[in-house]
């Protein structure tokens, strides 16, 4: 998120002083929220800080709510897998396209170093792709998540 602050500060900055922004800087912290949020997605929920209503689940008594988030741990993970599929699909489909504001630094890149593969800077499916990972990295987050409420199960006397 830092990083989004620093490109959006210094583009503006260049904008209302020089008066012209810098053509990425529009379009790249859009792809690095989108990555930051996938991100911390998987991190929340590994800490169990994700937002939760519980409304209802805090009148359950702890061994059935305990089921119930194991539960919901399981929905979660079929639910990363299914969207780490549909990102890589969505990708895979659409990921040839270029990238408007970063095609000019991608292609620059890659003239400059002499480095083909640098071009992979200005396609979209680059910044599509988080979708994709952000999914894997939510199933594997909620399977460790489910495999530690098991574990609290057994470890607790009935």
């Amino acid at each position: 998120m830092a990083l989004v602050f620093a490109i959006i500060f210094v583009n503006s900055l260049r904008r209302y002083t020089v008066g012209q922004s810098v053509s990425w800087g529009e379009e790249l912290p859009i792809y690095l929220t989108i990555y930051g949020v996938m991100f911390g997605l998987a991190l929340a929920y590994m800490q169990d800080r994700h937002i939760r209503f519980t409304v209802i689940t805090d009148f359950l008594p702890d061994a059935a709510r305990q089921k119930l988030f194991a539960a919901v741990d399981l929905a979660s993970c079929v639910t990363g897998i299914a969207l780490a599929y549909s990102g890589h699909a969505f990708t895979v489909r659409r990921g040839h396209l270029d990238a408007s504001g970063l095609k000019s630094t991608g292609n620059w890149l890659a003239e400059t170093t002499g480095i083909e593969g640098l071009v992979w800077i200005a396609k979209v499916g680059t910044w599509q792709y988080a979708i994709a990972i952000g999914g894997a990295m939510l199933a594997v987050a909620a399977f460790l998540k489910f495999i530690e409420r098991i574990s609290s199960f057994k470890a607790v006397p009935a």
